[in-house]
């Protein structure tokens, strides 16, 4: 291979087009050696969790189809990245390698010192960006600091910004030499196998690039134009479901951002919902800043009086895991999430508020068990909307905000649609009780085959009971900074 070879070093960007480093490198010249790593150790904890490993084998394949059709090879690797990518180097004869920009606080660091170890041995180490529509250096307070209340961050994101132009996918990447090996994907066990847990999610989810681009275009042709309402309807496929496509970077948010201006300027810039969408994008820009400047927050409260918060140690966290908690609306979410991998994002205001401020317990428990469940795990995002729902992060909602979760289901599945999907055993039960089937009267339970306490549970946590509980906790939180 020519000394003109470049690596392509792909990360959560498993697309072709819109590829900033991708395109580079094909302007360079030369063959382009496009690399993937698995690299569990560099993560740490918050490696990849199941959900995401699944996807994860699935993006991949899709993406090495797309790379053979254009003359290339995916090569997979596991292991070190620094040890693996100076291996490539010597085998290719590589004098560059691009790469995507990350935000995780290892990948920054890891990022630092391979651009220093390569520029060393006279490799270009570039990174482009990509991930994000704008950079998290670019948007300071007046004072130079970091936006920590989202309104002014949408405002200065929102000022003067047009997303870049669109980058077609390359048609040739050039051939890589058989001597230039591959793991075989089948042979990182991504997938689960005993018991494999992973029917839902292939009915529910097409992971790689088309998928992506398919998601895109029907949500602006079918869900864009109610997103403003519908994304709160639990009873509806209201959400843009793309997030896991984002997650993984199947697709652009200069993508879903440029469909969304064109969307509005067919409505002449009226649209509410269209611009809704717009802040929902701008709301994955503000939490990957947090992320950046405040590398700690997946594992600390950002408000630091919440560091002596009285949390409880209960045996309820697996009640609420497996949806369990008596309280129909938390549990159909629970059952959702593990069933597909997702859930809806009222669903999860709803789940993490009953975690948070009923049981009392830590969001990082949530956290963790969001980060193994959700094919959508996304750090920044996952620990950044944690903490806004426990009400210990930046622009987070007032603790004292408590969701009473038969309210919440009664306004967003008013005809109980949501929690007959999701929790069966309460179909044949009537509207008006779904929410709240230990009031129902006997005659009810009995028509509709319910027995509380033994086919499904009494709530595992009174409302009131709950409520006054976490404000006492609150007020010693107050009190000890007050103090």
């Amino acid at each position: 291979m020519t000394e003109s070879a470049t690596i392509v070093w792909f990360r959560n960007d498993l697309r072709l087009h819109d590829h900033p480093a991708l395109t580079a490198a094909v302007k360079r010249g030369g063959p382009v050696i496009a690399l993937f790593i698995l690299d569990d150790a560099a993560a740490g904890r918050w490696k990849l969790g199941g959900a995401s490993r699944w996807w994860l084998a699935k993006s991949l394949e899709a993406l090495s189809h797309d790379i053979a059709q254009r003359g290339a090879r995916l090569i997979l690797r596991r292991g070190d990245t620094e040890s693996i990518l100076k291996r490539l180097v010597d085998e290719s004869g590589a004098t560059a390698i691009y790469v995507t920009r990350s935000y995780e606080p290892w990948a920054t660091g890891l990022e630092e010192k391979l651009h220093k170890s390569f520029g060393g041995l006279g490799v270009v180490f570039k990174r482009f960006g990509g991930r994000l529509l704008r950079e998290p250096e670019d948007l300071r307070t007046s004072s130079g600091a970091a936006y920590q209340v989202f309104t002014p961050f949408w405002r200065a994101f929102r000022k003067e910004f047009s997303a870049p132009k669109a980058l077609a996918a390359p048609r040739h990447l050039g051939s890589v030499p058989d001597a230039i090996a591959s793991d075989d994907i089948s042979d990182w066990k991504l997938a689960p196998t005993k018991p494999n847990w992973s029917g839902g999610l292939a009915k529910a989810w097409r992971p790689g690039e088309r998928g992506a681009q398919l998601r895109l275009k029907n949500f602006v042709s079918e869900g864009l134009a109610n997103y403003d309402d519908g994304r709160d309807r639990l009873n509806v496929e209201g959400t843009s479901r793309l997030s896991p496509h984002l997650a993984f970077g199947e697709i652009s948010p200069a993508a879903c951002w440029r469909a969304a201006v064109d969307a509005l300027h067919q409505t002449h810039g009226s649209d509410r919902a269209v611009e809704t969408f717009m802040k929902e994008l701008a709301w994955r820009e503000f939490s990957y800043a947090l992320l950046f400047q405040f590398p700690q927050m997946p594992n600390e409260p950002l408000r630091d009086e919440f560091a002596a918060f009285p949390w409880a140690k209960s045996a309820n966290l697996k009640a609420w895991q497996r949806g369990l908690t008596g309280y129909p609306v938390v549990d159909a979410g629970m059952r959702e999430l593990w069933a597909t991998g997702y859930m809806h994002n009222r669903a999860r205001m709803i789940a993490a508020s009953f975690l948070t401020k009923h049981l009392l317990l830590p969001w990082t428990s949530g956290e963790a068990w969001f980060w193994d469940t959700l094919v959508d795990a996304d750090l920044a995002n996952n620990a950044a909307n944690w903490q806004w729902v426990a009400g210990c992060g930046a622009d987070a909602a007032p603790y004292f905000r408590i969701f009473n979760p038969v309210l919440q289901g009664e306004k967003f599945d008013p005809d109980g649609d949501y929690v007959r999907r999701w929790v069966p055993e309460l179909q044949r039960l009537p509207s008006a009780d779904i929410h709240k089937p230990w009031a129902a009267d006997a005659t009810t339970l009995k028509r509709a085959g319910v027995v509380i306490g033994k086919n499904y549970p009494l709530p595992i946590m009174d409302h009131k009971e709950a409520r006054a509980r976490a404000l006492t906790a609150y007020d010693r939180v107050k009190s000890s900074k007050r103090g």
